[in-house]
């Protein structure tokens, strides 16, 4: 699974040019390989109409709430109407900037799944908790909390492993620490939601994810894919980090 969050960029200009290029070099990717974008909100119909029928949408972030007032935010309900199909929870920037709690993120997951969306809940540890050894306590006290209402049906859900200090800083983890940690949330899984769950589950890795280095990192046997940042915004690079996966 190869999943492209956009962040705070691409107008709806930018957008359809991606999609332009993109739909040039479709038959580069594999259809083996699920693949999403997940453009601002601003982009999100848009993207929906011209991307190629094969890259699904997805939002950058939901509100629990099916309405209210909630100066800034966007429903299920909403997102329902453009058409996305997954939407990544819990990213580190939301709980750095915008104070998310794991227990904010439980409720959008069990919100997400009620709506019919696909969560990817996203966790990981700063770079103070990875020297101090914490890595898999924060983690696992992340994956924990964040499953807690969470349906028990393993094809419903993505977790994708975005240690904080790995991103946007061309720093990364060797593939086999990545494998430990993600191996570690699949236990975590399993504990949670029970083993068919846990078999079931997609478990992505993100953190300066580039074509130069995807395929060391979805080699490895528990890890089912990338979620991408900065790569993801070049159509070329997205090709390209597809092709190297169909040789992982």
């Amino acid at each position: 699974m190869l999943v492209g969050n956009w962040k705070m960029f691409k107008t709806i200009h930018e957008t359809r040019h991606f999609a332009e290029v993109l739909g040039r070099n479709v038959g580069k990717l594999s259809a083996d390989i699920d693949f999403a974008v997940c453009p601002p909100y601003t982009a999100l119909q848009v993207a929906k109409v011209v991307l190629p029928a094969q890259i699904l949408t997805g939002a950058q972030n939901m509100h629990q709430a099916e309405d209210g007032a909630y100066t800034g935010e966007i429903s299920a309900s909403m997102l329902k109407e453009l058409g996305v199909t997954y939407v990544v929870l819990g990213h580190s920037e939301r709980r750095q900037m915008f104070a998310e709690t794991d227990g904010g993120v439980r409720d959008k997951v069990e919100a997400a799944q009620t709506a019919g969306f696909v969560p990817i809940v996203c966790v990981g540890e700063n770079d103070s908790e990875r020297e101090a050894g914490q890595t898999m306590a924060v983690v696992g006290r992340q994956t924990r909390i964040a499953l807690e209402k969470a349906a028990k049906d393993g094809d419903k859900l993505v977790v994708a492993y975005e240690p904080v200090w790995a991103i946007g800083t061309g720093k990364t983890p060797s593939p086999a620490d990545a494998q430990a940690v993600i191996q570690g949330i699949r236990k975590v899984v399993a504990e949670v939601l029970g083993e068919d769950a846990a078999s079931q589950v997609r478990i992505l890795y993100g953190g300066s994810v580039k074509p130069g280095n995807i395929a060391q990192f979805v080699s490895q046997p528990d890890i089912d894919g990338a979620l991408v940042g900065g790569a993801s915004l070049d159509p070329e690079s997205f090709v390209a980090m597809a092709q190297s996966m169909t040789t992982a």
